[in-house]
């Protein structure tokens, strides 16, 4: 009968090793640090994570399964089986890395083309993101993107959207990824205050909910310039006391496109802030990379400004305590380099 291997066990300087000397991972300390490498939403710990896995053996990574039970379940077949939806996080937490470099080195127009697909594709569809594509890029930036799009996939965007949403939505998104706006500073005055007015009585009427019916409001919002729209979005707040996109709260759709037109560093701001909280949704964690990938070369500078404002702490910072690893070295580096510019 065959003699039966027995590991030898040594102890030196309080630390167990195996006969070869290796390390054996038996603490809950290092069990620990492993779980942590790939805790979280956002990336993973990629060298912390190979420190320890080259250093264990079978028995070291048995002991682990059998200490996480959150992630590891005892199987009828007498073997620790790894949770099924817990492999699927782990497998997209590591894309995180790997997404973003691939966003970073594709040509703006098919990134953004690929962007406006998504954004109806999801269930429920992005409203916010096609808004975000179709009014924080200049005309040509997304005249670019609708290029693109027909190139990629044989149809326009325009049709894209329109047999995808219905109602005023129809109407809002249609428009607004349909139009070129002028990109100049020259403005008219007295139109200034005379739109300025039909927003107010629009926004202000005891019938709030019927500015979804306003084919003014419709028409200032999606062909005005950028510049004419901060200078009423200033002139609405002297003549009212209120912000524009505050009086729109409960208009979502509305509220996101006066913010991405008129002021998208507060836009990007709030969208970091939520995907960096506690408990955020898979379209949230997929946010932090397009803005932080998307607004490097644009407007970075401003939008890590108005987050420390906002919020009291640096972008940077919030950035490094949600995140891990590549992903985490890979965005900071990019947010320092917009701050730069």
């Amino acid at each position: 009968m065959a003699e039966r291997k027995k590991t030898t066990i040594l102890v030196r300087r309080g630390k167990k090793l195996n006969k070869e000397g290796e390390k054996i991972m038996t603490s809950p300390e290092e069990c620990e640090a492993l779980r942590k490498a790939f805790s979280g939403p956002h990336g993973v710990e990629e060298k912390s994570m190979l420190e320890i896995l080259v250093k264990c053996n079978p028995a070291d990574l048995t002991t682990f399964r059998k200490k996480s039970p959150d992630i590891f379940s005892d199987d009828e077949c007498c073997f620790e089986k790894w949770d099924s939806s817990h492999m699927k996080f782990l497998e997209n937490k590591f894309l995180r890395f790997h997404r973003a470099v691939i966003q970073r080195m594709m040509h703006p127009w098919e990134r953004d083309a690929l962007l406006v697909r998504k954004s109806l594709e999801e269930k429920p569809p992005l409203y916010n993101l096609l808004i975000e594509l179709a009014c924080t890029r200049t005309s040509d930036e997304f005249l670019g993107a609708r290029k693109a799009f027909q190139c990629l996939y044989s149809e326009s965007v325009e049709e894209f959207v329109a047999v995808r949403v219905e109602g005023f939505q129809r109407r809002l998104l249609v428009a607004l990824v349909s139009t070129y706006r002028y990109e100049g500073m020259r403005i008219d005055e007295a139109a200034i205050k005379l739109e300025c007015q039909k927003l107010g009585r629009a926004i202000k009427t005891d019938k709030k909910n019927e500015i979804e019916k306003d084919d003014e409001v419709l028409r200032i919002l999606t062909t005005r310039s950028k510049h004419f729209l901060k200078t009423i979005h200033k002139c609405y707040k002297e003549s009212y006391d209120s912000n524009l996109e505050e009086d729109l709260d409960d208009i979502q759709i509305l509220r996101d496109t006066v913010n991405c037109l008129c002021a998208p560093p507060i836009y990007f701001s709030k969208i970091l802030d939520t995907v960096m909280s506690v408990d955020p949704t898979k379209q949230d964690i997929e946010a932090l990379t397009r803005v932080i990938v998307t607004r490097t070369d644009v407007d970075m500078k401003d939008i890590a400004e108005e987050f420390n404002r906002k919020y009291g702490a640096p972008l940077i910072e919030r950035i490094k305590a949600a995140t891990l690893g590549n992903y985490r070295d890979f965005l900071v580096a990019l947010v320092k380099r917009g701050m730069a510019n």
